[in-house]
């Protein structure tokens, strides 16, 4: 009898700990609105040892089906992400929406391929993904690890994005729109109705520098769009959960103080080394990974600017 009761407890220890293990497999979110729940990514560069997780990345219950919105930066942390959700309700996964296709965003898509889920994205991002896909998967695999990079696939969208449409996620509708080149040429913003919650993807940087990989014109001209949508919260693509529009403030002053310097330069006929070098530099101290990013920014503006 003593026997069976310590095999008993054994088993009872063994599946407290399975339980615990299962658990800690989860991506930690949170959950800012009904049904909304968000991880927030660490402000740093993509690393084996992060894996990837440095952008925003989340989902949304309906009443009859989930929405994910980006997968993160590894196929891992995709699959924490799914077991978050998993965690939390058993409805199924009908869409995963891509706000763009850096990375950090879209490198967890395989962890959600299957069961009759459909990827959504900007109309330019299928195009954008077979072009820089190849490149972006040899240039992580040498920075974070190839075993980081495990299982990692570009998967483009099927339904795509040109103007705006609306998901029905089951008493629980989301407007999906697509911008203009500005952060990049394929950025898309998630809007749910019942809660007034935006995801904005990398259209909003809080914190973190703004990262220019599109049109730094376009992106100025979008500010006012953006922040004339009925939004009580937004959810950037970097940083914290943020009132809105007021989250827009920074990033609006940064794009600014960038295109102003630039423009000054190349009236100048200064080179775009000394761009690099000394455009927006009174905003490092507002910023985290200032020096990480703002030289490739001034270059990309000043090759803009320099034809206008």
């Amino acid at each position: 009898m003593a026997h069976g009761v310590s095999v008993l407890a054994l088993l009872v220890v063994f599946a407290t700990s399975t339980l615990a293990q299962a658990k800690a497999q989860e991506l930690p979110v949170s959950e800012v609105a009904p049904g909304i729940f968000v991880h927030q990514g660490q402000t740093a560069l993509m690393t084996g040892e992060n894996e990837g997780a440095t952008a925003n990345i989340g989902f949304i219950i309906g009443e009859s089906a989930v929405a994910v919105i980006d997968t993160g930066g590894s196929v891992r942390e995709g699959q924490r992400l799914l077991a978050a959700i998993r965690a939390r309700t058993d409805k199924p996964i009908r869409y995963v929406i891509y706000t763009h296709g850096h990375p950090d965003h879209v490198f967890g898509g395989a962890a959600f391929a299957g069961d009759g889920t459909e990827f959504v994205g900007h109309r330019n991002l299928p195009r954008a993904l077979a072009a820089r896909g190849p490149f972006y998967l040899d240039a992580f695999r040498r920075i974070m690890g190839a075993q980081s990079l495990d299982g990692v696939r570009m998967i483009p969208p099927t339904l795509l994005v040109d103007g705006t449409i609306k998901l029905d996620l089951g008493s629980r509708t989301l407007t999906l729109k697509s911008w203009p080149a500005a952060h990049s040429d394929n950025d898309v913003t998630v809007f749910d109705e019942q809660t007034k919650t935006l995801f904005a993807g990398d259209l909003v940087f809080l914190g973190h520098i703004p990262v220019l990989d599109g049109s730094i014109r376009g992106w100025l001209a979008v500010i006012d769009e953006l922040g004339a949508l009925p939004a009580q919260r937004v959810i950037p693509g970097h940083g914290p959960v943020s009132e809105w529009p007021g989250a827009l403030a920074d990033q609006r002053r940064y794009l600014e103080t960038l295109a102003a310097d630039v423009r000054k330069l190349v009236a100048r006929g200064a080179p775009i080394t000394v761009a690099a070098d000394t455009a927006a530099a009174g905003e490092r101290p507002r910023w985290q990974l200032f020096d990480d990013y703002n030289a490739r920014n001034a270059t990309s503006a000043f090759s803009e600017i320099e034809w206008e």
